[in-house]
């Protein structure tokens, strides 16, 4: 069964604590990729914040917590080792940030064929072992819309 071509359009979900730490997932493929939770809206129309809570909770289990749209969007070149998951001549995606507070001792747990590992870092240590530059620089923007405790 061949999968419909993904829509260039997705989700960057920061989840984090109010004592600045932050969730790093590392991908599957390939080992040492480390992000926050992202996905593509599954059909035209999803509302982005439907899409945002779908992906955390496919990807790490959580189903709880507040969720907040940043109002930041990111366009970026799709890395040539996804874009055979897109429509031929998709080459860019627009990435949607939201950040979402949970309590601390909130379990994660890791759908195994996208992730092999989960870290809770500080804030700017998250941002630095971030593959993606566009995730680095949303974490970086955690301050500016949560009160850090």
């Amino acid at each position: 069964m061949t999968r419909p071509p993904k829509i260039p359009v997705s989700v960057l979900v920061v989840i984090h604590r109010l004592d600045g730490q932050v969730l790093l997932i590392e991908r599957a493929q390939p080992a040492g990729f480390w992000q926050s939770v992202t996905g593509s809206i599954d059909f035209e129309g999803e509302p982005l914040a439907a899409a945002a809570r779908r992906e955390v909770a496919e990807e790490t289990g959580i189903t709880g917590g507040e969720l907040v749209d940043w109002q930041l969007s990111n366009v970026y070149e799709i890395y040539p080792v996804w874009r055979h998951r897109y429509a031929p001549g998709v080459t860019h995606n627009t990435e949607h940030v939201f950040g979402l507070t949970v309590p601390a001792g909130t379990p994660v747990a890791l759908n195994p064929r996208e992730h092999r590992a989960a870290c809770w870092l500080p804030w700017r240590e998250a941002a630095d072992r971030c593959f993606s530059p566009s995730n680095a620089e949303a974490i970086l923007q955690l301050p500016r819309f949560v009160t850090l405790a």
